[in-house]
């Protein structure tokens, strides 16, 4: 079904790696060999990926059988590797220990949900790449690819369903931030950039991303867009919290439309806690966009701004401040990276640049919107 659709409405699924899965299956059962007690005796079964969400990093879902303790173990796992350099990642650098370092973190420290940890390879003579392995949980995920506002388990949800679920995604946010970093060691999140705030630092270190992710092609929407941000910075940036960073209903497991796993951190730092939430609210902003477009209706009433900042105050006790200028934000942020993407299509021979290089950014007229003026400032967007 889900291949049918894409052809119909013409969407194709990109290529993200030039990797042979059947490649890595026998190195996993070596490695798993050298971490486990003698006499495990480990096997590995087919390593599959998933095709419907994940643009950077590469993830490995297979399962593990061993022996230990004189019992039989069978367990699903994921694997969470390096993108290879050749294959034109999205981002210059995949810190995977600070992946690590942050699972275990947020695991510690909060009732954030996240998958158990179970190992980190730093060395990349094993796979080709380093990697670390967590448990896989079960559950659902809102797709990217045919997007979840097109078909699929939420479009087919009840209002009532999908209420509990955009409130329980907000209080995830809520914990998360609430983690009092006083005392526990978040060096690893700080930005080496110049900036006198958090956020002029992850502000600084996104301009120095599109420098190196535009690959010389340069984008006049986001150019503009990063002068409208600086020309309108936020009078309040507030305290710099723990940041999930890439916070979207597709990056969660969901059961019984409530999350039960937090997944790809690798856009985690300290930044205020609008980011996250403005982040949540334009990336269901983008898919709806892009649904619309299709002439399909979407989820318009979903993760709407004024009902997201109303819960999350609730549920904090935080009163959100220049909530727009994070939505603009998080719009120019994304735009940077679907550019990014475009170029590892192009190496992959998915596709050409066109002569009108923004088109390139599916989300393109919204952003000038937003830029322009045009975009409501209120929940009806």
């Amino acid at each position: 079904m889900s291949e049918e659709l894409n052809e119909a409405l013409g969407i194709e699924s990109p290529t993200r790696t030039s990797r042979d899965r059947t490649d890595l299956r026998e190195p996993l059962r070596a490695w798993l060999a050298g971490v486990l007690p003698s006499g495990a005796e480990p096997s590995v079964s087919e390593v599959k990926s998933p095709s419907a969400n994940g643009m950077s990093s590469e993830s490995l879902l297979f399962e593990a059988e061993w022996m230990q303790d004189g019992e039989h173990r069978c367990v699903p796992l994921v694997a969470r590797l390096e993108p290879d350099p050749s294959d034109v990642p999205v981002f210059p650098t995949y810190d995977l220990v600070s992946q690590y370092k942050i699972l275990q973190l947020v695991g510690q420290h909060s009732k954030v949900p996240v998958p158990p940890i179970r190992w980190l390879e730093p060395d990349a003579k094993h796979l080709g790449a380093s990697f670390f392995i967590m448990d896989r949980i079960d559950g659902q995920i809102p797709a990217d690819i045919i997007p979840y506002t097109m078909v699929g388990w939420m479009v087919d949800a009840s209002d009532e369903e999908r209420s509990r679920l955009e409130r329980s995604t907000v209080d995830v946010l809520a914990k998360l931030h609430a983690i009092d970093t006083k005392n526990i060691d978040t060096k690893f999140l700080e930005l080496d950039v110049p900036g006198n705030t958090a956020l002029e630092r992850h502000f600084e270190n996104q301009k120095r991303y599109y420098e190196w992710a535009r690959g010389g092609i340069s984008h006049p929407v986001i150019e503009a867009g990063f002068e409208w941000l600086a020309n309108n910075w936020p009078e309040n940036e507030g305290d710099a919290v723990i940041s999930w960073g890439d916070s979207r209903i597709g990056n969660v497991i969901y059961d019984d439309f409530s999350p039960v796993a937090i997944l790809d951190w690798e856009m985690a730092g300290l930044a205020p806690r609008e980011l996250d939430v403005g982040w949540l609210i334009v990336l269901h902003v983008f898919f709806q966009y892009i649904t619309e477009g299709f002439g399909l209706p979407g989820l318009p009433n979903f993760l709407e701004r004024d009902r997201v900042a109303a819960i999350y105050e609730e549920l904090s006790g935080y009163q959100l401040s220049d909530l727009l200028w994070y939505e603009v934000y998080s719009a120019l942020r994304h735009a940077m990276i679907m550019a990014r993407i475009h170029h590892r299509n192009v190496h992959f021979e998915q596709a050409t640049w066109p002569e009108d290089v923004d088109s390139v950014i599916p989300h393109r007229g919204l952003l000038e919107s937003m830029i322009n003026g045009t975009y409501p400032s209120s929940s009806s967007v």
